[in-house]
């Protein structure tokens, strides 16, 4: 369990150029971002499993593997944003990676600024159809920023974990519906920790507590109820 609050986005990182892979951590994590880095597919493989990213950069010409397999299992598992990254231009390629779940496609060489635009907006995308254009979904006095990876309560910010932003952010996504545990469990921790539904309990008690701490108009009070034996549900203003 993380006990770092947030920083910025964490980014996977799957590149196995070590200097291409060493320049864009440099950019990305002078722009705010929390980079892990690997250079194969199987890290990348530990690294998801060990802790989600709210985004992953794919390379997808790895010496154990091609690329689009990691898109299949990242995709299967949860809706992390996919941006691949990669000096194959064709067509069919682009076409084939954005059909497995990319959500968008670079083709290398490229230039950072296009890079951060396209990141920005993969990210401001996940935050879901209740989001603005910029990215920030609204709950009574709650922002939850998907692109700067902060949350606030009446322009305070809101001090969560990692695992618990991305907890807050696949509830709000889905406001107004039903989130079955095992659905955020998967979504969050991935299908290693199908069983572990008290990971959930403990990670929703910690966010209600923060956000009361924090909601000293009380327009919070109960926006994330319980339906017990199932999951949780964000209510609808």
């Amino acid at each position: 369990m993380a006990n770092d609050t947030i920083e910025g986005p964490t980014l996977l990182l799957v590149e196995d150029d070590d200097a291409t892979r060493q320049a864009l951590r440099r950019d990305l994590v002078a722009r705010g971002y929390r980079v892990d880095d690997v250079s194969d597919g199987s890290a990348a493989l530990a690294r998801w499993e060990s802790r989600r990213p709210d985004a992953v950069l794919l390379d997808l010409g790895l010496p154990d593997m091609d690329g689009s397999a990691l898109i299949r299992r990242f995709r299967r598992e949860a809706a992390t944003p996919i941006l691949v990254l990669s000096a194959r231009g064709a067509e069919t390629t682009k076409v084939e990676a954005l059909e497995l779940g990319a959500d968008d496609y670079v083709t290398k060489p490229f230039g950072m600024a296009e890079l951060h635009a396209r990141l920005r907006a993969v990210l401001r995308r996940a935050a879901g159809p209740a989001a603005d254009a910029a990215g920030r979904v609204t709950a009574g006095s709650l922002v939850l920023d998907a692109v700067r990876h902060e949350v606030t309560v009446g322009g305070q910010r809101v001090d969560l974990t990692p695992r618990e932003f991305e907890v807050l952010r696949v509830l709000l996504a889905h406001t107004g519906r039903l989130v079955t545990r095992g659905r955020l469990l998967r979504a969050v921790w991935g299908e290693a920790y199908s069983g572990e539904d008290h990971y959930v309990h403990v990670f929703v008690s910690q966010i209600r507590r923060k956000l009361a701490a924090a909601d000293r108009g009380g327009s919070l009070r109960d926006l994330i109820v319980t339906e017990p034996g199932v999951g949780y549900r964000v209510r609808e203003a």
